[in-house]
């Protein structure tokens, strides 16, 4: 079959046209930016690549078309499909019907923490011999690649609540069809598309209502929204995890979170030592034991597997560490991920300086809708850059007035660096803070410190 991927350089749609390959169909497929590293990652696998969406790109017709979430009504390759009644599907369908319904599936969800506690719980499954397939928004540094097929029969699925195409407004999720699902935590994000946090509980409760009986929940113990999803109806058993609460107990040895001991119903299980900070990660940690377990795996002798756990790329990724100034790069959404990330590494650093710069990028920080939680959540910062766009729709005093001397803005990438090269010294630690591209922004101050110490 020849499939062609409308958005097929998305991370979520670049897996699934690499999964398509490894299951032997002809793939292609088009989008608006095409560039390295994930052009080259498919070209690599024979697949074609188009730049930007016509008519064209799809004749002869394919026999499927494959729409990512990005496309809209307008589209010219979108007019021309509906118009010329080309068959075509969303991306999440077309996995759950073609792939997933083969497999045990095990699905990480939640507002935070999905790209890496989907990898940790592929690479736990893997250190077990079960040599899991598996989808990640991002590159696991364990693996080295996105998406795979694997040759056992478990599939871990990082599962997004966003909706799945133009033409299917149910949470991707919805179509995974999970044994077993982690609950990671739900709060209110993608204001785009969700009005209230009730509306993301909903979506919650449709995937919820999917996991069967002989499946298996693993939900935050600590998350309020996600009792009042399981509220709602829950036909699966449950088991919970948190820090200090929940059947899957951690209680920290280490301030930072790089070490901590695990129970399981009061049971001792052993300590995790590892190279991952914060609070979040040592949920992300559990989280992914308790899912592990579920699949069958024996929980103690995963523990040695954390400590040689590679994160995903941008989760805060050292870049560099020039005359004592040390560099990172942390993909960062919303207001409570940028809180936990920062409370873990002040855990770790002490008194040193912490710097942030912060690009508002997703779509519910553009609109605002986390802009009363954006001062609160860089308490631990000593100082921050904010990257205030000219076509930010709302004014970043509110963040920067109530930082109280401890924030200022900059309109551009370039004076920004600027401002955080005047200001870096010796000891500090520097956070670049954003879910997008921020015209490489981490890299390029590190060119500039390694410039002026030569």
């Amino acid at each position: 079959m020849r499939l062609h991927i409308l958005g097929i350089c998305g991370t979520f749609m670049g897996g699934v046209a690499a999964l398509a390959r490894e299951l032997g169909e002809t793939v292609e497929g088009s989008d608006a930016n095409v560039y390295p590293p994930m052009s080259t990652q498919l070209e690599a696998l024979g697949i074609g690549l188009m730049q930007g969406y016509k008519a064209e790109h799809l004749q002869p017709a394919p026999d499927l078309v494959v729409v990512g979430n990005a496309m809209v009504r307008g589209n010219p390759a979108v007019e021309y499909m509906l118009n010329e009644q080309l068959r075509y599907v969303s991306g999440p369908q077309w996995l759950g019907e073609r792939l997933l319904v083969e497999r045990e599936v095990l699905a990480v969800a939640g507002t935070h923490g999905k790209t890496t506690t989907t990898s940790l719980l592929a690479h736990l499954l893997e250190s077990a011999g079960l040599a899991p397939g598996f989808l990640v928004g991002g590159v696991p540094g364990n693996f080295g690649i996105s998406a795979r097929l694997g040759q056992g029969k478990h599939f871990v699925i990082e599962a997004d609540e966003y909706d799945s195409a133009f033409f299917d407004k149910r949470s991707k999720f919805v179509h995974y069809r999970p044994r077993i699902a982690i609950l990671n935590n739900l709060e209110y994000d993608h204001a785009d598309i969700f009005p209230d946090v009730a509306a993301i509980q909903r979506q919650f409760h449709h995937l919820v209502r999917t996991v069967p009986g002989n499946g298996r929940l693993i939900v935050n113990a600590h998350d309020a929204y996600l009792a009042e999803v399981l509220a709602m109806g829950c036909w699966t058993p449950v088991e919970t995890f948190g820090i200090g609460k929940g059947d899957w107990q951690a209680t920290l040895i280490a301030a930072d979170g790089s070490a901590f001991a695990v129970h399981y119903k009061g049971e001792s299980i052993g300590e995790i030592r590892w190279s991952l900070l914060g609070d979040h990660s040592v949920m992300n940690a559990l989280a992914a034991l308790a899912a592990a377990t579920a699949a069958g795996a024996d929980p103690r002798a995963l523990l040695p597997a954390f400590g040689n756990f590679e994160s995903v790329k941008r989760r805060m990724e050292v870049v560099g560490d020039i005359d004592g100034v040390r560099v990172y790069d942390d993909f960062a959404h919303h207001p409570t991920a940028i809180a936990t990330t920062l409370a873990g590494l002040r855990a770790k650093v002490g008194k040193a300086r912490i710097l942030v710069a912060l690009e508002p990028r997703s779509n519910s920080m553009r609109l605002g809708a986390h802009a009363d939680g954006l001062a609160p959540s860089l308490a631990d910062a000593d100082a921050v850059v904010f990257l205030h766009r000219p076509e930010l729709p709302w004014d970043a005093k509110r963040v920067t007035d109530a930082l109280h001397g401890r924030a200022i803005t900059a309109p551009t990438v370039d004076d920004l660096l600027a401002s955080l090269k005047s200001q870096a010294h010796a000891g500090d630690h520097v956070v670049f803070m954003s879910n997008g591209g921020f015209e490489n922004a981490p890299r390029r101050f590190v060119a500039a410190l390694s410039d002026s110490s030569r």
